[in-house]
């Protein structure tokens, strides 16, 4: 059907299904006149077990992104669709293994589907591993997008360093450090670089290699 027709199906505007087409969260595909063709619900493999949307930030203060992140997730749905039957919100790092949410979103096997922004919100490493394990139980995890944000990333790798900080030089001086170190790896990140960043003694020789291997994440 044509998108205009999709969108009035849906109760939106044209311009919300545009964005929706524009976005990738619609099956659709536009012709040599520019005409956009949304494939017909029917015409898809439905989905098998209950429907489940997984957000997830790395800190407290993006408590916003994180709303916003869900939202997005329930927009992606809707234009899919599907009936949604769990919507999980979780703060951790995407390298904390320690996730109770999703460790209990996994576990339950009633989830045929899990319904994540990107790659990165699963998890930063090992993604494959439990895509892969949840297909041989007949289950998957559908992704919007591939790729994550620089700005998460970051946050992560942070995470890593206050870690480390906390054992090597004590957890009174480590959230300072870590600061500082953030400070450094957002410069590095825009090609820029400090004198107090390149600097071993102001945040440690083991932490300012860290930060210049960042470069070549």
């Amino acid at each position: 059907m044509k998108l205009s027709t999709y969108a009035r199906q849906q109760g939106i505007s044209y311009k919300t299904a545009w964005r929706w087409y524009k976005a990738g969260m619609l099956d659709a595909y536009q012709t040599e006149t520019g005409t956009v063709i949304v494939r017909d619900p029917q015409t898809v493999q439905p989905l098998t077990g209950r429907i489940a949307l997984y957000a997830r930030v790395s800190s407290l203060d993006q408590k916003e992104d994180l709303t916003r992140q869900l939202a997005r997730l329930k927009d992606y749905a809707a234009a899919k669709g599907y009936q949604v039957s769990k919507e999980v919100t979780e703060i951790a790092s995407g390298l904390n293994d320690k996730r109770p949410k999703l460790e209990k979103l996994l576990a339950d096997s009633s989830i045929g589907t899990i319904i994540v922004e990107n790659r990165d919100r699963l998890t930063r490493f090992g993604a494959h591993y439990i895509v892969t394990l949840l297909e041989a139980q007949g289950r998957h995890v559908e992704m919007i997008f591939q790729t994550d944000t620089d700005d998460e990333l970051v946050d992560d790798f942070v995470s890593v360093i206050t870690s480390m900080a906390a054992r090597m030089y004590g957890r009174p001086h480590s959230k300072r450090r870590a600061e500082k170190i953030k400070q450094c790896v957002e410069h590095v990140m825009q090609d820029e670089e400090p004198e107090e960043c390149s600097s071993s003694r102001a945040i440690g020789s083991n932490e300012t290699s860290m930060m210049h291997n960042k470069r070549s994440l």
